[in-house]
């Protein structure tokens, strides 16, 4: 493919939109951003059980996976001071990040986990964010991903994946029975329970990048109540929405949500991404069934049955950051242990966008979070006004963004000149730097993570990495 030329090279909004065209793709955006225009809005979110909650403006700041909580699951100082850089950053929707809802259920060994006994560390942890923040907590297990010790991963699955299963480096993944599942579902309930005791106003149960509620979407061929038809394969997203709107009925209720899928991608020719298989591929929820296309007609039917749940808030996102990153997170900087991107990041910007304000579009009762747009550098702010005005969503989202630019939402509607200096240019060392057991962070932006022994550190694994990809 042609070399990839980087955002921020694109120095105005003309050479961005010239850019797009050469590319075939569109993305709308204003020349100039409104401080008090979309962004700065307060958006209303109508939850079917705990009526309206507002949030400030139409910013969020997205849940993401630390790895720098304490060994039991508890948050650190590590932990509060990312919280702290969140509540500064101007944000009305803070969606907490991902915390497991049991130990073996963590993606790695310092995931945050929500029980008994870390719940009033949690009740603390919301309790340093501004009291204006509409704040929620994300919910998870993640299934094949789990890596709950040191000792290496402890993948639990739906059903046996003809391609992922033989990614799992201790062999064989374990299936988890319909017990298993019908405990998982009561404990998910019994977590959101305890979320609403800290302090939280809404739970996201967790449906998207490859993790178990991800998982079920694709469990064509399970048999037995958890797989099969749609029915089935979101029984356990369902059960879980109606005992927590039985337990605590004045709790929201969020999904973020995998509005589609791709066949995994491999390492090809020249390190660029490439099918693991071609040809027809039917595991892909929200696919069109060759592995490299969208269909969201089950998506929609998935949506409509969120909604007739009460089901009021919705991230829009894509794929896996594991097996298929280049539509999840575009960047132009792969992980050290991941592929070069197999099309221009703002490709994969646009799909994203195209699925969110399709189904913005079809289900507007629900308020629809844009994620994905880090890749878009200093275009990030225009692009967001354009969707929000627009009605392709209803607010933006911000993940690895708000690791090395926590006040950009601020900066904004101050009417503040944006830090170039600060500004994310998906250099995804808060990716590789957990993969090789380091604690997570912007290690090139943020000066707390670059003055760390951990950089040098991070330094060595990335060296070894680019040798074992020669």
């Amino acid at each position: 493919m042609a070399r990839i030329r980087q955002v921020k090279s694109l120095a105005s909004a003309a050479a961005l939109r010239n850019h797009l065209e050469d590319l075939g793709v569109e993305i709308p955006m204003d020349d100039e951003v409104d401080p008090a225009g979309a962004l700065a809005q307060p958006l209303a979110i109508t939850d079917g059980s705990a009526g309206t909650m507002t949030a400030r403006n139409r910013w969020a700041v997205l849940p993401m996976e630390g790895w720098d909580g304490e060994d039991d699951g508890r948050p650190s100082d590590l932990v509060r001071r990312r919280w702290d850089r969140f509540a500064a950053s101007g944000a009305g929707l803070l969606w907490g990040e991902a915390t497991a809802v049991r130990p073996d259920g963590r993606a790695n060994p310092r995931q945050l986990v929500l029980d008994e006994t870390t719940v009033e560390e949690f009740a603390v942890l919301r309790a340093r964010l501004d009291p204006s923040q509409l704040t929620g907590l994300q919910l998870t297990h993640s299934g094949r991903y789990a890596r709950p010790t040191t000792e290496g991963p402890a993948p639990k699955t739906v059903y046996e994946h003809p391609l992922l299963d033989a990614r799992v480096e201790s062999g064989a993944a374990e299936v988890l029975t319909d017990e298993e599942l019908d405990e998982l579902v009561e404990q998910f309930i019994d977590r959101a329970v305890l979320a609403h005791q800290a302090g939280f106003e809404f739970v996201d149960i967790k449906a998207c990048h490859g993790y178990l509620g991800h998982e079920f979407l694709s469990a064509f061929h399970r048999p037995g109540p958890f797989g099969g038809d749609l029915e089935g394969r979101t029984r356990f997203l369902r059960s879980i929405i109606t005992g927590i709107r039985r337990q605590v009925p004045d709790l929201g209720v969020a999904v973020r949500l995998s509005l589609f899928d791709f066949v995994p991608h491999t390492i090809g020719e020249g390190g660029v991404g490439v099918p693991e298989a071609f040809g027809p591929y039917q595991l892909a929820f929200g696919g069109d069934g060759s592995g490299v296309g969208t269909d969201l007609t089950e998506t929609h039917r998935v949506l409509d049955m969120l909604d007739s749940l009460g089901v009021g808030l919705v991230c829009a996102s894509a794929g896996s950051p594991y097996y298929v990153p280049h539509i999840q997170r575009p960047a132009y900087f792969p992980p050290s242990d991941g592929y070069q991107p197999p099309e221009d990041p703002l490709v994969g910007v646009a799909r994203l966008i195209a699925a969110t304000a399709e189904i913005a579009r079809r289900h507007p009762k629900m308020t629809v979070v844009a994620a994905g747009l880090s890749y878009l550098q200093e275009w990030l702010p225009n692009v967001g006004q354009a969707l929000v005005d627009q009605g392709m969503a209803d607010a933006v989202g911000l993940g690895r963004m708000i690791l090395s630019y926590p006040h950009m939402p601020a900066d904004v509607m101050a009417s503040r000149e944006l830090d170039r200096r600060l500004i994310c240019r998906t250099f995804s060392d808060c990716t590789t730097a957990p993969r090789s057991g380091l604690i997570s962070g912007c290690y090139p932006l943020d000066d707390f993570y670059n003055e760390r022994e951990e950089r040098i550190q991070l330094a060595a694994f990335k060296k070894a990495a680019k040798a074992r990809l020669r």
